[in-house]
């Protein structure tokens, strides 16, 4: 048997940003990875950042929003072809601005039960897949 290959994951952060009763997804740039799939909102963390102040930077790049982030809902592992991540998703509040696609291709709003017809990253897809439903969402 063969040895398996150990890489670090990278942590990511993500928003599940909540109004009127739909959640926001963004389109990947074409050119990056995972490119034109659907995603909750966020990225990387820097050096010595923490998850909640990542995830509120990220959204102010992103998105143009500020955003009051919940306690962690999910942690989610997964594995590209290239690259593992690490994704802790948080719930949260647009406390300023209207969400447009400053940092990614398309901005979407969607009822819980229509998160699996988007054409979801991997990571986000096994979190929509985890929630069976149950994805609390607050406003």
């Amino acid at each position: 048997m063969g040895a398996v290959e150990r890489r670090s994951p990278l942590a990511v952060v993500a928003g599940v940003v909540a109004r009127d009763g739909r959640i926001m997804l963004c389109r990947r740039r074409p050119e990056v990875h995972n490119g034109l799939k659907w995603e909750f909102p966020g990225g990387k963390l820097e050096p010595g950042e923490a998850p909640e102040d990542a995830l509120r930077r990220e959204l102010r790049e992103e998105l143009a929003i500020d955003v009051r982030v919940g306690r962690v809902l999910d942690a989610v592992l997964h594995r590209y072809p290239d690259r593992d991540v690490l994704v802790l998703f948080y719930p949260c509040e647009i406390v300023a601005g209207e969400p447009a696609p400053v940092d990614c291709d398309a901005v979407a709003w969607a009822e819980k039960g229509e998160l699996n017809t988007f054409d979801l990253a991997g990571a986000d897809a096994l979190f929509v897949e985890r929630q069976n439903g149950e994805l609390k969402i607050e406003n």
